[in-house]
């Protein structure tokens, strides 16, 4: 079972998936399962686990020389995924970006996906390392997630990089990209945003999940103007809960997204994290039953690696 069939035969019905971040290096699995743990006796119809790619740091070494050093702090989505779908009898969706990889190395990052039996992809392009400007693409990497999902969808048609492998067997990768109700921050506007993501379908993906908003208008106006741009898979709406004062900073500037007067106005007399919190689940639980009403096929939630606050909402809601 993939995502889009899970989608299919629940028709009408909204589903309910979520978002893990792998654990820091040095922690282990048990930290993956404490977070999932509470969150299974709802019956989550998948889990997204990211990818985070290497970053640069400089150390200091003699004579005041500065040495680039690479390191990633949050390795193991694929040992993830294929832990959690052994152990859950789960679908997962391992992020896949463009930064970092060769196309060569895209491919058999997915061979090995395919080998371990998980054939859900989530592709995006990536973010920008700290270090860099822009997003700058590998050598003979992929500058576009449009490229990344043409790549998985070739492969889903039997065609390799090495175009003489004798009689290969197609892989069955279901594709989702991202969506962005208030668009990306790159795009010069909405429209244009929408076109992009509409190449992103017509080189082969199968769904979109949108990145987190706070007004339900957003995302029902997005719908809306990606049906008349001829978009016509599912939209799977994502959503976070706010719940520390520093998101109330953090998230608009990080993730580019606004939140509505009224959502703000009751942060702002906020003191605590703990009333932060409270305000931040009653309005992600009021969101959430918006949008099931509306009979949207999926609500996704970023748990950034902790469950606590999610569960409260999913009890609520489903």
């Amino acid at each position: 079972m993939n995502v889009i069939k899970t989608l299919e035969a629940n028709k009408g019905k909204t589903l309910f998936s979520f978002e893990i971040l792998p654990p820091l290096k040095g922690k282990n699995i048990k930290y993956i399962y404490d977070a999932i743990d509470p969150l299974m006796e709802f019956n989550p119809s998948f889990i997204n686990v990211t990818y985070h790619r290497e970053e640069y740091v400089y150390k200091k070494r003699e004579k005041g020389f500065l040495e680039k050093i690479s390191i990633r702090k949050r390795p193991g989505t694929v040992g993830i995924c294929a832990a959690i779908q052994n152990k859950y009898g789960v679908i997962t969706v391992p992020h896949l970006t463009c930064g970092g990889f060769s196309m060569e190395e895209t491919e058999n990052a997915l061979i090995d996906l395919n080998f371990l039996g998980i054939n859900n992809i989530l592709a995006l392009r990536g973010d920008p390392v700290k270090t860099e400007l822009s997003f700058e693409p590998e050598s003979d990497g992929h500058e576009h997630a449009e490229d990344l999902v043409r790549q998985a969808a070739q492969m889903n048609q039997g065609n390799f990089l090495d175009e003489e492998i004798k009689n290969p067997e197609p892989t069955t990768f279901c594709i989702g990209v991202a969506g962005y109700p208030e668009k990306h921050y790159e795009a010069m506007n909405p429209n244009q945003d929408i076109q992009f993501l509409k190449q992103k379908i017509d080189a082969g993906a199968h769904y979109v999940v949108t990145q987190m908003f706070f007004d339900n208008k957003k995302y029902f106006d997005f719908v809306d103007n990606c049906r008349a741009a001829g978009i016509t898979v599912p939209i799977i709406p994502g959503i976070k809960p706010i719940t520390t004062l520093k998101h109330i900073a953090f998230i608009p500037k990080t993730f580019h997204v606004d939140l509505p007067d009224e959502f703000a106005n009751a942060l702002l007399v906020c003191k605590t994290n703990q009333e932060v919190a409270k305000v931040g689940v009653d309005w992600m639980i009021k969101q959430s039953k918006e949008l099931k009403a509306a009979k949207v096929p999926c609500i996704h939630y970023y748990t950034m690696g902790k469950s606590t606050h999610v569960t409260e909402i999913v009890k609520a809601v489903f």
